[in-house]
C-alpha cells in the first residue's frame, strides 16, 4: 500500500482506517466504467439535501444489476451474460461486460432508492437531519 503523504506526519496517529480508504478510493477512480453523474437535489422538505449518482447502464436489464451496501460502501455490480444463439457479427461494438463500481459513503448517509429508466441507474443518498436532543445536567450540590 502506497503511503499518503499527509498522513506519514508523527502527529497523526490512528488514522490507518482513513487512509486506507482514500487508497481504495483512488484505485476505484482508475475504472471509467460505467460512466457517471453525481449531483446534488433538494429532498422532499427542502431542507435535506439528496445526492443522486446516476450510472449509464445501457443494455443491462434489472435482473442484471445489484446494488447493495456493504459496510459504508456502496457497490453497484451489472453482470452480463452472453446468449448461446449462433450469430455472424459484421461489426461488433457492443460487448457483454461486467462491473462493479464503488462509493465510499461518509457515516450517517443512508440509501433512499434506485431506480432503473431509460438505461440510466439512479441511486439517492439522504443524510437524515440529526434529531436535536436537550438534556437536563443535574447540578450536585457541594456540602
Amino acid at each position: 500500500m502506497s503511503r499518503f503523504p499527509g498522513f506519514s506526519s508523527p502527529f497523526l496517529l490512528g488514522f490507518d482506517e482513513i487512509e486506507r480508504v482514500l487508497d481504495r478510493v483512488s484505485k476505484a477512480a482508475a475504472d471509467g466504467y460505467p460512466p457517471y453523474n453525481i449531483e446534488r437535489i433538494s429532498g422532499e422538505d427542502d431542507r435535506r439535501d439528496v445526492l443522486r449518482i446516476t450510472l449509464a447502464v445501457a443494455g443491462f436489464t434489472r435482473d442484471q444489476l445489484d446494488v447493495t451496501l456493504e459496510d459504508s460502501q456502496l457497490v453497484i455490480r451489472g453482470r452480463q451474460v452472453e446468449d448461446d444463439r449462433p450469430r455472424q457479427f459484421l461489426h461488433r461494438g457492443i460487448a457483454a461486460r461486467q462491473f462493479q463500481r464503488v462509493f465510499v459513503l461518509a457515516e450517517g448517509i443512508e440509501v433512499a432508492g434506485a431506480e432503473l429508466k431509460d438505461g440510466l441507474l439512479a441511486i439517492d443518498l439522504a443524510r437524515p437531519e440529526p434529531e436535536r436532543v436537550v438534556r437536563r445536567i443535574d447540578i450536585a450540590g457541594g456540602e
